[in-house]
């Protein structure tokens, strides 16, 4: 089976949308979903409509596929987001934002998401000078996250940053990429989640 074709990429498809899962190969010609616009099997064409949970069902798996959480770390989240001043929706996909895994792949230190949980769990990733292993870990304004000081792995977060050079660092992070060095200037932003979500519809599945 060709790498177009793995189970990534018919994930997008099932999803009718990028999710991207397979980092730098999203942004390029190569990726699955361009080459088929359409869900996977012999005859996805005659799938019927969703219904309205079915919707709400689906905004929520897409969700927890894109940051690459488990059901219960999505539940914990949420449960947080419903505590806070707000909207719910938006709150929850802040808190996604600023996993520290999530912000490693975002200031382009590792090429995706399960990639950059790699990393913080092996201890190659430091916040603050400190070296941190938890991927879920909440990064907060003027955190200073970094690669472990390995040649090795600096040699992967330069490599890692010259793949993915044209994906856009949020606005609300800034990275040094000669000291390789990234920064957390503000809060995370939801109007940059780069993922069509309607976190409405999740908050709608997650409150029955």
């Amino acid at each position: 089976m060709s790498r177009d074709t793995g189970p990534q990429c018919k994930r997008c498809r099932r999803e009718g949308m990028q999710l991207f899962l397979k980092g730098s190969r999203c942004h390029t010609i190569k990726c699955g979903l361009r080459k088929r616009e359409y869900p996977p099997g012999e005859h996805s064409w005659r799938r019927s409509k969703f219904s309205e949970y079915g919707l709400q069902l689906r905004e929520k798996q897409k969700v927890k596929r894109y940051y690459g959480v488990t059901e219960k770390q999505f539940r914990n989240t949420f449960a947080r987001a419903v505590r806070m001043r707000g909207n719910t929706g938006e709150n929850l996909l802040v808190l996604l934002e600023s996993r520290l895994d999530n912000v490693v792949a975002r200031l382009g230190f590792a090429l995706n998401r399960r990639h950059a949980r790699q990393l913080v769990s092996h201890g190659n990733v430091c916040v603050n000078g400190k070296k941190l292993t938890i991927p879920s870990y909440r990064v907060r304004k003027d955190d200073v996250i970094s690669p472990a000081a390995k040649n090795k792995i600096k040699e992967i977060a330069r490599m890692s940053l010259d793949a993915v050079k044209d994906n856009e660092v949020p606005s609300w992070l800034g990275v040094d990429i000669e000291q390789l060095k990234g920064t957390v200037l503000d809060k995370a932003k939801r109007e940059e989640v780069p993922i069509a979500i309607q976190e409405q519809l999740v908050v709608e599945f997650c409150s029955k």
